[in-house]
């Protein structure tokens, strides 16, 4: 019996290549009828960074004014990417929009975070672009890397393409 797709979960991580990965999480949406769900991951600070801020933001409420603030740039960040993208689509293409059911910007460790998601939407299949930079680490990135290693769905991994112009 073959494998239903009901939900998709696209991660991002607001790179043009990950935007060029949406592409792909809306034609399979479109092709199995799937739900789109959209995660960021803005990686938490380590211990010696929160005590770094802490040490110039002196008082509690505004350290968690900066963290709060990194999560909404991250949010805006976003969601100016989804509506470039839609901006592109044609009339027929913006119906698709439908399929997407929610887009949400989490604080955490990034493969964690990921795999944690995509079982408590009872995702059956990941979808992540890959990393910028380059080639096995370098051409998936350490998040892509783990979440492909650790995770217990289908992952698609979405190189970059050959014509950078088809990334924006």
């Amino acid at each position: 019996m073959l494998p239903n797709v009901n939900n998709i979960l696209y991660c991002t991580d607001l790179s043009k290549n990950a935007a060029y990965a949406f592409q792909y999480a809306v034609y399979l949406a479109k092709t199995t009828g799937a739900q789109v769900h959209i995660l960021k991951v803005v990686e938490q600070l380590t211990s010696d960074e929160r005590l770094t801020l802490q040490s110039y933001i002196l008082n509690q409420s505004g350290s968690e004014e900066f963290l709060q603030k990194r999560l909404d740039h991250a949010y805006q960040h976003l969601d100016q990417q989804l509506t470039n993208f839609w901006q592109t689509c044609t009339p027929e293409e913006q119906r698709l929009r439908e399929h997407i059911v929610g887009y949400e910007v989490v604080e955490g460790n990034a493969n964690q975070t990921i795999l944690e998601r995509a079982n408590a939407l009872e995702c059956d299949l990941i979808v992540m672009g890959a990393h910028e930079k380059g080639w096995i680490e370098t051409l998936l990135g350490s998040v892509a890397k783990s979440v492909l290693r650790d995770s217990r769905i289908p992952v698609l991994i979405v190189p970059r393409p050959e014509d950078p112009t088809a990334e924006d």
